[in-house]
């Protein structure tokens, strides 16, 4: 009977560690410091929020020594931990950005236009994670950064503006057909008109990260981006938002959600996420937790949330306001 019972125990410890096994958390290391959206720090904060709280994912976040934009956020909404950082006016390298991406299943990068360089050093680092299976999430003004670094528009497969030009790749688009176009006509890369709510057409309805959604939904009030280009290689567009010309825009399915790789990593590109009231978005946030757990992993386990948007109403959680002291 002894024996017996020690073997049901130890069954029973093998399946529980089987499960938690089965649970392990996703590493995340969110990568900010220089963005010309001054709400920056405010969206690093909110995306730590809705990512610890699915209990899916523990984040970190490495910031540069010197801060460009957002100075009135960063005591307002404080990542704990945080060494000291100093706001200037332009924005400047930091020569001792060095994360240790190592330790990490994925990073999000919440760096935006005009960011200073990373170390050649970081750089390097970075694209040997990303080489060997890392995973990387870019979002909105992430798609602007870092223009003279041939490996990161590699992965990230479109950008904008950066003197971005025909020199760095394709326009892609969806014309009405259905049809995906790669045009090779002169021009600078990244444009927009005013923020408004938009539709997201899913085109890739069986890829893991838009499973289960609406064929059609509405996002919250953003900026949607139009005339990205680069290199837009080993690239796969998941959804497209119309551009609409009374909008200033191009009267074309412009590219909303994008997989990519880079060697041996996984790349989840979402180009929404302006502003607080559009990262507020059940749209918005259920693409990235989704996007961010399929870069880490190939996989999604999270279920679409019963608020998440339909083809004509838009679906939006309270916006985070400032920590109290």
């Amino acid at each position: 009977m002894f024996f017996k019972k020690l073997f049901i125990t130890a069954v029973f410890f093998s399946l529980c560690t089987i499960v938690v096994f089965g649970q392990s958390t996703i590493k995340v290391l969110i990568v900010d410091g220089q963005n010309n959206h001054v709400q920056w720090p405010k969206i690093t904060y909110m995306l730590k929020e809705y990512m610890e709280d699915t209990e899916l994912f523990s984040v970190d976040v490495a910031r540069s020594a010197y801060t460009w934009q957002g100075e009135e956020y960063l005591s307002d909404f404080p990542v704990e931990g945080m060494g000291k950082t100093t706001a200037l006016d332009e924005p400047k390298p930091d020569p001792d950005f060095q994360p240790d991406f190592s330790g990490y299943d994925v990073v999000i990068c919440n760096f935006g236009w005009n960011a200073a360089p990373w170390p050649d050093k970081t750089q390097q680092a970075f694209e040997k994670y990303m080489e060997e299976g890392g995973g990387l999430v870019v979002f909105h003004a992430a798609d602007n950064s870092f223009p003279q670094w041939k490996a990161y528009n590699q992965m990230i497969g479109l950008g904008g503006w950066g003197d971005r030009t025909e020199k760095d790749g394709p326009l892609v688009y969806y014309n009405d057909a259905g049809e995906l176009v790669r045009d090779d006509s002169p021009g600078n890369a990244g444009a927009h008109g005013p923020e408004s709510e938009y539709q997201i057409t899913i085109r890739k309805p069986d890829h893991p990260i838009t499973k289960g959604m609406p064929e059609v939904w509405m996002h919250t009030k953003d900026e949607l981006y139009n005339r990205l280009r680069g290199p837009a290689e080993n690239m796969e567009v998941l959804a497209t938002a119309y551009s609409a010309e009374d909008n200033k825009g191009t009267g074309r399915h412009e590219p909303a959600l994008m997989t990519l790789s880079y060697g041996k990593g996984r790349i989840f590109h979402n180009i929404m996420g302006h502003a607080d009231h559009s990262v507020s978005g059940v749209g918005f946030i259920t693409t990235m937790l989704r996007g961010t757990e399929w870069a880490a992993t190939g996989k999604v386990t999270q279920p679409i949330p019963s608020d998440f948007p339909n083809a004509t109403t838009s679906s939006s959680r309270q916006v985070m306001a400032k920590e109290e002291e």
